[in-house]
């Protein structure tokens, strides 16, 4: 995966709602500081009429939030022969220190239209002052609890998806690997697909993504740094457990199947493309696909950029295939 200095360029329209809305992810003045300004990003309503109910489940510190999201009656699932929903776990982006149910609320119902499917969405705890495992922990206790519980929610938890963005990606892959660790005993695993849009799973800035975005739109190399030590805490970033960093795993076969999105403007592009890859070569079938024109965080702009759109849904029409058996 070596740099190139040929690539496609950012595409135009993405550039133009760039410059006209600029955000980057920064640590600058601090995390509460940072946390209002990714609470206070203009949004736009997204699918307002979907049927949403705040609930909160035990923990291990305490109440978990959850947001609970069912597509629309159109989508409900009673076309495959299937009376329950399918169910899938939304773990949100943000550096393990920003975001909320809030900020992901548009990404959540995109879920559950475009993947015909429940949504649980989880406000885990975070970074600084909830250091590693604190955001395992909690998203892995409210994947077991729904995955138990599902058929309160109208959902079958026996056909159970992870889904995040960015540090959601990476507790998605986590969840998926401590799921099949667990279910190895059990019969079985609850999860059947992982969905990882633009994820930090193996902690190695060696590769060139890292130097070729290294001031990249959105999400930058300082922020990437500030995010590793908030989160990180004690452990050593560079010798990081399966916990911290899904694809230092010893041992990824038997996971479910993977469809890892990537932005070709992101320092984080190669640091899933080799995840993707060594899944692919444990033996689990993983697409892996490359928006190349398009930055991290890419969709928040599905809708208003027609390259984010087309990503967005493609990485959407795969978990509604693996859930549903259909395309």
């Amino acid at each position: 995966m070596a740099a190139s200095d040929d690539r496609p360029a950012i595409d135009d329209i993405l550039q133009k709602v760039l410059d006209a809305v600029p955000f980057r992810l920064s640590v600058d003045g601090g995390v509460d500081e940072a946390r209002r300004r990714l609470r206070e990003l203009p949004r736009r309503p997204l699918h307002p009429d979907l049927r949403v109910e705040d609930h909160r489940i035990d923990g291990p510190a305490g109440p978990i939030p959850v947001r609970v999201y069912w597509p629309d009656e159109e989508a409900d699932g009673a076309d495959d022969g299937q009376v329950a929903l399918p169910v899938t776990m939304f773990f949100h982006g943000g550096g393990f220190a920003l975001g909320d149910l809030d900020t992901h609320d548009a990404t959540a119902r995109q879920h559950a239209v475009g993947g015909r499917t429940v949504v649980v969405s989880v406000d885990y705890r975070l970074a600084p002052e909830h250091p590693y495992p604190a955001a395992v922990e909690d998203a892995w206790a409210a994947t077991r609890w729904v995955a138990g519980n599902a058929h309160r929610f109208g959902a079958d938890g026996s056909r159970l998806a992870v889904a995040g963005d960015s540090a959601g990606g990476n507790l998605a892959a986590v969840v998926a690997q401590l799921d099949r660790d667990g279910a190895r005993s059990a019969g079985g695993p609850a999860v059947a697909f992982q969905l990882l849009w633009y994820p930090s799973t193996m902690w190695d800035t060696s590769l060139p993504s890292f130097v070729e975005n290294a001031d990249a739109p959105v999400l930058d190399n300082a922020a990437l740094e500030a995010f590793t030590r908030w989160y990180a805490g004690h452990v050593d970033p560079s010798d990081p457990p399966a916990g911290l960093a899904p694809g230092r795993a010893a041992d990824l076969s038997g996971l479910p199947p993977a469809y890892v999105a990537v932005a070709g403007h992101d320092p984080l592009r190669d640091d899933g493309a080799r995840y993707a890859e060594l899944l692919s070569e444990a033996g689990v079938e993983a697409e892996l696909h490359n928006a190349e024109t398009l930055v991290h965080g890419y969709l928040g702009y599905a809708g208003v950029v027609p390259a984010a759109t087309a990503a967005t849904d493609r990485g959407l029409a795969a978990l509604r295939a693996a859930l549903h058996g259909t395309s």
